[in-house]
Order: C-alpha cells, then sequence, then structure tokens
C-alpha cells in the first residue's frame, strides 16, 4: 500500500512539502485517542533490548537526527516502533535554514540530497518541548542533537555549544554534539582536533551527567577517523555517531545532470551504506568495547541492522529508509530483529 502511494502520489509532491504532511500524522499519532490504536497496531514487546548510556534501549533501532528537528513528534515517532529518538540538530540561536528548495530524492539510488542548514526553533523552544516531555513515562529515550548556530562565527562555536548544551541536557537522555553536517559552513573545520578537543572539553563539562557522544562525517579518512576516536576516549566522551550525511557523489544511478542539478548538500541513503559500516568497524576496533558507538548512513533493512550490531554497533539509527519504506518501517525492523532469536 505505501510503495504505491509513494509512486502515485508522494514521489510527484515537493519533498519537503511531502515531509512536512507526513510529520503532521506522525505527530498526531502521539495524541491521546489516537496513540492507543497506534500502540496496538504497531505493538510494544522489546526487541533485542540494549542497556548503553546508563540507560536501557527496548530495541537497538532509533531514528536518527534531522527528522523531527524540534522534538515536536517524539511520542508519536516511539508508538512506530523507534526505541529511540534523536532531536534536532538543535542551535542556540533559531534560525530559518537555507533557501528553499533544499531537499531532493534520487529515487533510483533510494537516496537524498539535503541542505536544509539547521532549520529549527532554537534551544529555547525545544528547552519547553523537552521539559513536557521529560515528565511522560510512556516516551521513547531521547536524544538532542546540538549544532552551531550559522551566524555564529568558528571562531566563537564553543561558545554557542555551551550555551545550547546548558539549556537542553537536563532534559536530554544523551546529548550529540553534531560538527559533521556539510550544509554549515565551517562546521565540519571543527573535526580538527586542535579546535574539536577545547570544544568538546567544554561542552562535556556543561553537560554535567548526561552522557555526550560526538557525530562525525563519513568523509574523514582513516587517519581523521583514528585521531578522533582517540580522542573520545581521551576525553571520556559517552560514544561516537558514525555517520553523518556525504559530499561525494560517485557510484549513483541517478542521472549525472539530476544530481548536478539538485546541487550542494549532504547525500543520505543507500548509497551511503559501505563507507558507514567501514567507518563504523575502524571505530569499533580501536575504542574500547563498553564505548557505545551508533551506527548510521545506509540502512533500511533488519538485515542491514542486524549486520551492523555484528559490525560491533551498539545502537543503530536510520532516516531516509523512512521516506522509502514508510510509517511502519520501525516495526517491520523490530520484527525482522526478532525473528533472528
Amino acid at each position: 500500500m505505501y510503495d504505491w502511494l509513494f509512486r502515485r502520489v508522494l514521489s510527484r509532491m515537493d519533498p519537503e512539502r511531502a515531509h512536512h504532511l507526513a510529520f503532521m500524522v506522525i505527530r498526531a499519532l502521539g495524541l491521546p485517542v489516537i496513540d492507543s490504536i497506534t500502540a496496538r497496531i504497531v505493538g510494544t514487546a522489546e526487541t533485542h533490548p540494549v542497556d548503553t548510556l546508563g540507560l536501557r534501549f527496548p530495541t537497538p533501532f532509533g531514528v536518527a537526527a534531522g527528522f523531527d528537528k524540534n522534538a515536536q513528534a517524539v511520542i508519536g515517532l516511539g508508538r512506530l516502533g523507534f526505541g529511540h529518538v534523536e532531536v534536532g540538530t538543535i542551535t542556540a540561536q533559531a534560525q530559518p535554514g537555507n533557501p528553499k528548495p533544499r531537499l531532493f530524492r534520487l529515487i533510483l539510488d533510494r537516496a537524498v540530497i539535503n541542505r536544509m542548514g539547521f532549520n529549527n526553533e532554537g534551544a529555547d523552544a525545544a528547552r519547553l518541548q523537552l521539559l513536557r516531555l521529560h515528565r511522560r513515562r510512556d516516551r521513547p529515550i531521547i536524544g538532542v542533537n546540538i549544532g552551531k548556530s550559522r551566524v555564529t562565527p568558528v571562531e566563537d562555536a564553543t561558545r554557542d555549544y555551551r550555551a545550547s548544551t546548558r539549556l537542553l541536557a537536563p532534559f536530554a537522555d544523551y546529548l550529540v554534539v553534531n560538527v559533521s553536517s556539510p550544509n554549515t559552513p565551517g562546521l565540519r573545520g571543527l573535526q580538527e582536533l586542535d579546535l574539536l578537543a577545547p570544544l568538546l572539553t567544554e561542552v562535556k563539562a556543561s553537560a554535567g551527567s548526561t552522557p555526550l557522544l560526538v557525530k562525525i562525517a563519513p568523509d574523514l579518512d582513516d587517519e581523521q577517523v583514528d585521531r578522533i576516536a582517540a580522542l573520545v576516549v581521551d576525553l571520556g566522551l559517552d560514544g561516537i555517531i558514525a555517520t553523518n550525511t556525504t559530499i561525494e557523489r560517485e557510484g549513483l544511478r541517478t542521472d549525472r545532470s539530476v544530481v548536478d542539478a539538485a546541487g550542494a548538500g549532504g547525500l543520505s541513503g543507500a548509497p551511503l551504506a559501505s563507507r558507514s559500516l567501514e567507518v563504523l568497524r575502524r571505530i569499533r576496533a580501536v575504542v574500547p568495547p563498553a564505548l557505545c558507538v551508533i551506527s548510521v548512513g545506509g540502512v533500511e533493512t533488519a538485515e542491514d541492522v542486524s549486520e551492523r550490531l555484528a559490525a560491533g554497533a551498539t545502537l543503530v539509527q536510520g532516516y531516509t529508509g523512512f521516506l522509502y519504506r514508510g510509517p511502519f518501517w520501525a516495526r517491520q525492523i523490530n520484527r525482522g530483529l526478532a525473528a533472528t532469536t
């Protein structure tokens, strides 16, 4: 049914408009009356529960940052079967993001190019949403992904991240420092160790007891990945998320003219799977077994999730697969994982 809807209706709509329509429906799933119906359809049983970050995740599969930028659909996403929801990316200051159009489908590749630019309502608004969610026992685990405000110079990035951390860390189950989006000028440069080390040190001090992770790009070379992994261990961080979107465009099935017309931005979806898996294996080979490593990038099926877990992922996240698999995507993965036990 969803395949037909996607081919005949959603694929012909502007991608960002289609996302907003889907988001409104998912947000409504958290409303009390609809909530109970969704829970009966999807089920709430634990599937391969994971203990990490001082938390118990009912399933290793969660939704990556980028889908729910302002923590407004967390309950609905939980009802659809995601064991955790990473909200954001949230910046200290509200910002509209990059000019539209800024989201493009590559259907032949089961991929997306986006240059959203951290469009969000800011840390103050997110804090109010998270405060309400924090009081609910029936919510999924909530990660909070923070990034640099576009108007903040790179040299002031630490102050900017610290401001978001102080507002949001008390209401996050875990906190993620995003230094790897290609859509904010200068952001990826923060992955250089001379900038990253003091940034993470300051954020860790501001985060208090909230577990802290850093999200890295797939476009780092192997030596850079190793250095950041070592830094995470040295600073006593709680984990790494690998990986964000890529700026690479090689090996795509979509006609080159279509790809070029989409322009700059981060590529996510199936083409990212190979590199994301490589980075996961490289990180797991050099960090302690107890360090939380969350794998994201090109994950679409229960078999993909199982492969990441076998390669050393503690948890697995997806996002682009939601577009191509539909609202019961997490349920399909959880049932597939349950069938392997």
